[in-house]
């Protein structure tokens, strides 16, 4: 079930000039609150993550790639997530590109790995998201797609 997607903001660094600040898309599943049969899930909480359409391209924005520890580090505090029933997961939308978009780039989803001190995630490490996780994640992430663009 989505406990939460909205717009996730995080504070950066270096006090006055917030330096690595940003913003992305948030979404927040919790597979215990949906029917599975049997199934039990190691990590129930599975967190995705996706950049916000950048309006301006010649500037851009933080990347979740790049604070990809930082952000799991706040969500996991924020949303009272233990770190070890948690899926990191990052999402990278399809894309096309060519003089006429003739040239397609297909959906990406990967999962984040990291090394947890204390309550901080260190190290990250990717690598492709692997069924079956991978189809259901794919299945809420459709579905919110075509909701949010009317359906």
């Amino acid at each position: 079930m989505l406990i939460y997607d909205h717009t996730f903001a995080w504070e950066g660094f270096g006090g006055l000039y917030q330096l690595a600040a940003g913003e992305c898309r948030l979404r927040i599943i919790d597979l215990t609150r949906q029917p599975a049969g049997n199934v039990m899930h190691l990590r129930p909480m599975v967190v995705v993550v996706s950049d916000l359409p950048d309006p301006n391209p010649r500037f851009r924005n933080m990347s979740v790639r790049s604070c990809a520890s930082h952000i799991a580090t706040l969500v996991a505090a924020q949303f009272n997530i233990p770190p070890h029933r948690m899926t990191y997961v990052e999402y990278y939308a399809p894309s096309t590109y060519g003089i006429n978009n003739e040239h397609a780039i297909p959906a990406k989803l990967d999962v984040v790995e990291f090394t947890w001190f204390d309550d901080k995630a260190l190290h990250p490490k990717w690598q492709p998201l692997a069924s079956p996780l991978r189809k259901v994640i794919e299945e809420w992430v459709a579905a919110l797609e075509n909701k949010g663009a009317g359906k």
